[in-house]
């Protein structure tokens, strides 16, 4: 599945790109986060996360990695997750562009794959469920940058 948006923000590039590429700061915005832990400063941190699918219920443990980071236009990330009975892969990236001194605009793109119990039981219902889920973070990001 692929998803993508874009996203202006009140806010100088440099403090976009600061609040996007660090995992702390991203956490308070990730829907469903039980807990993070980085695993190697600046490249690699770990999450978990409950997501409802329905009535179906999924507790992914996900291995993040920033694959590429170029500072304050774009990051390039993958993660590979796993849960009862199935899996996740994705593949996200995030370009920045300057639309003022003051302002960014934000355009991002995430491919994801689940496969296993999740995918054959909630197929149906992971495009609405997770384009909503992505519209909750980049709200929260905006409003937790722009602050």
């Amino acid at each position: 599945m692929h998803l993508e948006g874009n996203v202006s923000i009140a806010a100088p590039r440099p403090k976009v790109w600061s609040f996007l590429t660090d995992p702390e700061a991203v956490a308070q915005c990730t829907p469903g986060l039980e807990s993070m832990t980085i695993v190697e400063p600046g490249r690699k941190f770990r999450a978990v996360a409950s997501v409802g699918l329905g009535s179906v219920k999924a507790r992914f443990t996900l291995d993040v990695e920033w694959l590429d980071l170029q500072a304050p236009e774009r990051a390039l990330a993958k993660a590979h997750g796993t849960a009862p009975g199935s899996t996740a892969d994705v593949s996200g990236e995030l370009i920045m562009r300057e639309a003022s001194a003051a302002a960014t605009e934000l355009q991002w793109s995430a491919d994801v794959t689940i496969m296993g119990t999740i995918a054959s039981l909630a197929s149906r219902m992971m495009g609405s469920v997770t384009e909503k889920l992505a519209g909750q973070f980049f709200d929260c990001v905006r409003k937790k940058v722009e602050a």
